[in-house]
């Protein structure tokens, strides 16, 4: 595989354009041993924005989407914690098994789309970022966002099939990203996800940081449960093993706790109601956007397949409610922006949309415990 990453002096082209040529993920940990990222330069992100652009000038521009401010008290005296919960879309997936009749395979590239993907991110410069179906770690997110001063964790499915599919850049997975100036890691745990004590192809990452203006600890976690009809206890299983270890990690819910997650499930699932009624006390953090605090968006992801159209809430981000405020949230697209061919598409680069929330701490955490 290409080893070279450019430089910051030369034209950000390189940076994008020598990003790890496809391979086995073995190839990407090889070459990465030669990579230290603690060696390279840092990217300024405006400039990879600027050259993300430059590749996307034949597409349509990005969709505006407006922040909703949900604070209703006084303002804190610390910068809110800006969290981003995305699925994707595997790249493997998206060529070579998911089906998306409306979109047409140019939309696809992943040369193009790898842009879409960064450009979204840049422009919503989230402090943690939590990925699902991440199958592009090693050759692209890794060696770029550690150069936006992110560290970076990945974990991938045991058997992802995205190795099913011809020419893949290996198995997908969850990712987590947080920036190093703003938060010190304090414990990381990988879970591999149990259902009726077997262990399965679902994975989750949680991480402990402290919080370098406030102090304060708290967890972030992220999660990708099975897909599909019919896997509805499954699902219930795996969320409530993914609760027992967040418990732990979190000392009963004494440290606050940020879950992000393709849950694959909609609000009337069974895992959907054990993590509203956990003892961790999580609220999810969408509801808010609605008139009465109680419902979800409509939608978080909307596709046709060759079955039907798929308008589904099934991505989430819940959060300790006695420790942890929602300052604004991201509104959605609306089904005028996404189109009557549905996602992905020209436009967005994921079957998903991205969840994007700013976060405070509590001024009395134990108040509602």
């Amino acid at each position: 595989p290409v080893c070279s990453m450019g430089n910051s002096t030369s034209r950000l082209y390189s940076v994008l354009a020598k990003t790890l040529s496809s391979g086995a993920v073995s190839q990407h940990q090889d070459c990465l041993e030669q990579l230290d990222p603690a060696r390279l330069d840092p990217i300024d992100p405006k400039d990879l924005l600027e050259e993300c652009q430059l590749v996307l000038q034949k597409r349509p521009p990005r969709f505006q989407r407006n922040f909703v401010n949900l604070k209703k008290n006084a303002a804190s005296n610390h910068r809110p914690i800006r969290v981003m919960q995305w699925n994707i879309l595997a790249q493997a997936l998206g060529e070579g098994k998911d089906n998306f009749v409306q979109c047409p395979m140019e939309a696809l590239k992943w040369e193009e789309r790898k842009c879409l993907i960064l450009e979204e991110i840049l422009a919503y410069k989230p402090d943690i970022l939590c990925l699902q179906e991440v199958d592009h770690y090693f050759d692209t997110f890794e060696p770029l966002l550690s150069r936006l001063g992110y560290q970076c964790t990945f974990f991938p499915k045991p058997w992802s099939p995205c190795l099913d599919v011809e020419r893949n850049n290996g198995p997908d997975g969850c990712a987590l990203f947080f920036l190093k100036d703003r938060f010190e890691l304090v414990n990381s745990a990988n879970i591999r996800l149990t259902a009726m004590k077997l262990k399965t192809n679902q994975v989750a990452i949680a991480q402990t940081l402290k919080c370098s203006d406030t102090g304060r600890l708290f967890c972030i976690a992220v999660t990708h449960l099975k897909a599909r009809t019919g896997w509805e206890r499954f699902r219930s299983a795996q969320g409530c093993d993914l609760l027992q270890n967040l418990k732990s990690i979190t000392e009963g819910a004494k440290i606050p706790l940020i879950v992000c997650g393709d849950f694959n499930a909609e609000p009337t699932e069974e895992v959907y109601r054990e993590f509203s009624n956990s003892s961790l006390n999580l609220n999810s953090a969408y509801k808010l956007l609605s008139p009465d605090g109680q419902s979800e968006p409509p939608y978080t992801t909307w596709k046709i397949r060759p079955s039907g159209e798929c308008r589904h809430t099934l991505d989430y981000i819940w959060y300790s409610q006695h420790a942890l405020n929602v300052n604004s949230a991201l509104g959605l697209l609306t089904e005028e922006q996404i189109g009557p061919n549905r996602l992905p598409s020209f436009n967005y680069p994921s079957d998903h949309l991205s969840l994007v929330c700013d976060f405070s701490f509590s001024q009395d955490p134990d108040r509602l415990l």
